[in-house]
């Protein structure tokens, strides 16, 4: 039973977190380098945020935006 725990301990801390190793060992040298998947992500995000929002938009615009508020049926 032993020898399972310490198979868990070896993929997660040997193989797994490698990437994360690396990227706290990249912040000594570059903080923007080390912080680059948060930079992407939070540009996807935003992406996403002004697609929603046009998106939208363009509903509304062609009054297809039902706001009635017994278009669902749980608010009756």
């Amino acid at each position: 039973m032993k020898a399972f725990f310490e198979g868990i301990d070896y993929l997660f801390v040997n193989i797994l977190f490698a990437p994360l190793d690396f990227l706290r060992s990249l912040e000594l040298g570059s903080w923007f380098a080390a912080n680059a998947i948060n930079w992407i992500f939070m540009i996807i995000c935003a992406a996403a945020m002004v697609y929603w929002i046009l998106q939208l938009k363009k509903h509304e615009e062609n009054g297809e935006e039902n706001q009635d508020t017994t278009a669902h049926s749980f608010f009756k």
